[in-house]
């Protein structure tokens, strides 16, 4: 597509309707008016570069359209989030968007200026704010709950979390149909990661021996083999066992799309069981109904200096 923004995309758009219906498609749950309209544009421009996109074909899923998308997605981030990558990517996202005009685009601060910025609101609001701290805010542990509060996840926390995995639900289900639905020979794992980075997060992979998992029965602890627990945003999603991680992840990540092949998918707080102890924990769950039996924890990315408070 030829042309600039605003007026020369609605026109492009109002002269083929049947594209314009298709890309309204690819908008993303969290996108932004303006986030959206800007990566359109992008889209839009560059879907007919078929030396870059070969197979890309409107309405249908391919490999260059996953690409396309992923790189659409990697120059908004870059544009409205500041998120870096390396430079290969970043001459190639700029060469793509090249011409594509943000109005009043946002305004960033040096690192130092954004940590100043961090320590002066934290000793103004004090400790009280911590507890009203979204998704955004959490750090590698879980979420920054007040730390009077007991272990475990606070009761507000699954509704914090399920816009995400709805978001990430819609990539899983668009890179499920690209691949011509969910099948066993899959690399589940890839599949896993790439839609939850896609939605700018990333995967937690916790590895155990079988043979240190208490509780077992003599004779499967002496078996050899690894146990491997996906999470994400501190949300358990799978457990899977494997000769090997590699084999152990694999395993887990496809229990974990499995989770996404219903019509939604539902972030809960559940008691399972860590260390021998009963927890509360947070699990990803679809509409199927199931028995109150989970596997135990592999880890807990919540404050364990106050687990002996919430067991029972």
């Amino acid at each position: 597509m030829e042309g600039g923004a605003g007026d020369s995309v609605a026109d492009y758009l109002a002269q083929n309707p049947d594209l314009a219906r298709w890309v309204e498609t690819l908008r993303t749950y969290c996108e932004s008016n303006k986030q959206w309209l800007a990566r359109r544009e992008f889209l839009l421009r560059n879907m007919e570069n078929m030396e870059a996109f070969p197979t890309l074909e409107p309405g249908r899923p391919s490999r260059s359209l996953d690409r396309l998308l992923s790189l659409s997605t990697v120059w908004a981030n870059h544009v409205f989030l500041g998120c870096s990558y390396p430079p290969a990517v970043m001459e190639k996202i700029q060469e793509m968007g090249e011409g594509i005009v943000v109005e009043d685009p946002p305004v960033r601060r040096s690192t130092k200026e954004q940590s100043r910025g961090r320590r002066s609101e934290s000793d103004a609001d004090g400790c009280g704010k911590r507890s009203k701290c979204g998704t955004n805010d959490l750090d590698s542990r879980g979420a920054a709950w007040p730390v009077s509060q007991k272990a475990g996840p606070a009761p507000h926390a699954p509704a914090e979390h399920q816009p995400f995995f709805n978001r990430l639900y819609k990539a899983v289900a668009w890179k499920l149909v690209s691949a011509g639905g969910f099948g066993p020979n899959q690399d589940h794992f890839e599949i896993l990661q790439s839609c939850v980075e896609s939605c700018k997060e990333t995967v937690t992979c916790v590895f155990v021996p079988l043979k240190d998992i208490a509780g077992l029965p003599a004779a499967q602890t002496q078996k050899e083999g690894h146990v491997c627990e996906v999470r994400c945003q501190s949300v358990y999603m799978g457990t899977g066992y494997g000769r090997d991680e590699a084999a152990a992840k694999a395993m887990a990540s496809k229990e974990a799309l499995k989770v996404f092949q219903g019509r939604k998918v539902t972030v809960k707080i559940c008691r399972r069981r860590y260390k021998g102890k009963d927890v509360e924990d947070l699990m990803l769950f679809d509409e199927q109904p199931r028995g109150q039996v989970f596997p135990p924890a592999l880890s807990y990315p919540f404050d364990e200096q106050q687990l002996d408070a919430a067991s029972s």
